[in-house]
């Protein structure tokens, strides 16, 4: 393989886009905490002093849809004036929701290729295509470059939570690139942080000397701290380091950029480096393949890599609404398979049961919500839905369908 530079960018949860994911996913937990059976399509739109929740909704839950989308904001720490112009507490709520189409709900409900039991009987709720993907570059098993940005971005939130920067506001994006030789992570080439912050930090006014300031700062509180335990970490003499290159980043968030649901999907997966079938997660209940089976082929594309059948995984699913079989599975590992992908595909038919009702409830989809105190969806929002080391994902954990996969490749490698 060619030597290369591979990047990736994250946002945190106060980017404008993330803002909307988030409360899309929590009107999602709010609702299947109270009716598992709900049917969500939620769409957010952020501006400056607006929020808007529009999109398709059925459920027999009862919420309060202004008071939670002041809450989420609230929580990601738009407050007041001074985080960037945009208020959890003055901002206005238009609320824009009718029920699910009963063409879709009728496909949803009885599958085209339907028997008498459960996974047969629920079909899918959109056609598309899905793609899970994973690579030994990281214990999560994940790229290095999405792994390292989400690493800065989460980190860059905790020490503005925290205070430990004062002056930090909730608005910023991270981007890593990472050397590559003969196809493997060696450096990191550079650490892009762009941070929203205040126009004067301890009586700084020049703009200069307050960007300093803070890449000091973001050096000695966010790079060094997010990457202390990795075995390739950056050089301050090596690493090239770039924070706010437009000199500075005092008005951001919603003020600064419009925010819908659904605009992060390269950040939600894997940063670029695998393929992506269109579909955004945030605001879609397990219904919805683009959420429950992109969830279930990283789960599939895991349980390869972690069984060590491949370096390299990427699966591709795809559906028809109203059916409930996957119309096609696709194997790619990218020469680093230790059997052929027809064998590997063979196994995963055998092993996996990938039809949405099946989805659901090998994951347990539609009770996360409740079993988690009202609050799942809305933490895979930010910072990514898979390799997420803070968070317990049924679709993360493959150890035991790993070992299954072992045990069944025996066969071919006789």
């Amino acid at each position: 393989m060619i030597d290369f530079i591979f990047t990736s960018e994250s946002v945190t949860e106060g980017h404008p886009d993330k803002i909307c994911d988030q409360i899309s996913d929590a009107v999602l937990d709010a609702l299947l905490t109270v009716d598992p059976e709900s049917r969500v399509a939620c769409e957010t739109v952020v501006n400056t002093g607006l929020c808007l929740l529009t999109g398709e909704i059925t459920s027999k839950a009862k919420v309060d849809y202004i008071k939670l989308v002041r809450n989420v904001i609230k929580e990601i720490g738009y407050e007041d004036h001074k985080a960037g112009g945009f208020d959890a507490n003055s901002c206005a709520v238009l609320v824009a929701l009718d029920e699910q189409s009963p063409d879709i709900s009728q496909g949803v409900n009885e599958a085209d290729d339907i028997n008498n039991d459960l996974e047969n009987n629920t079909g899918a709720g959109d056609q598309g295509i899905m793609f899970g993907y994973a690579c030994d570059e990281t214990p999560e098993l994940m790229p290095l470059p999405i792994s390292l940005a989400h690493r800065l971005a989460i980190q860059l939130a905790k020490v503005r939570h925290e205070k430990v920067l004062n002056y930090l506001l909730p608005d910023g994006k991270t981007q890593v690139s990472i050397d590559y030789k003969k196809g493997v992570p060696v450096s990191i080439n550079t650490i892009l942080i762009s941070t929203q912050h205040n126009p004067e930090i301890d009586g700084i006014k020049d703009e200069e000397e307050i960007r300093q300031r803070i890449k000091e700062d973001l050096w000695t509180n966010v790079v060094i701290p997010a990457t202390e335990d990795l075995e390739i970490k950056p050089d301050i003499h090596k690493t090239r380091f770039l924070v706010n290159p437009t000199g500075k980043f005092v008005i951001g968030g919603p003020q600064g950029d419009a925010g819908l649901t659904g605009r992060k999907i390269i950040v939600d997966t894997y940063g670029g480096y695998a393929r992506h079938g269109g579909g955004a997660f945030s605001g879609k209940d397990p219904t919805k393949v683009d959420r429950s089976a992109a969830y279930a082929a990283r789960y599939v594309a895991k349980s390869i890599v972690k069984a060590k059948l491949a370096k390299k995984v990427e699966i591709q699913l795809s559906y028809a609404i109203g059916v409930a079989k996957p119309i096609s599975i696709l194997v790619e590992t990218f020469d680093t398979g230790v059997i052929s992908q027809t064998n590997l595909t063979e196994i995963i038919k055998e092993h996996f049961d990938l039809r949405p009702a099946a989805i659901i409830k090998e994951f347990n989809l539609r009770n996360l919500p409740k079993k988690n105190g009202g609050k799942f969806f809305r933490k895979t929002a930010s910072y990514g839905h898979f390799g997420r080391r803070d968070l317990e994902l049924p679709w993360e954990n493959v150890k035991e369908k790993a070992a299954q996969l072992a045990k069944a490749s025996k066969i071919f490698l006789e």
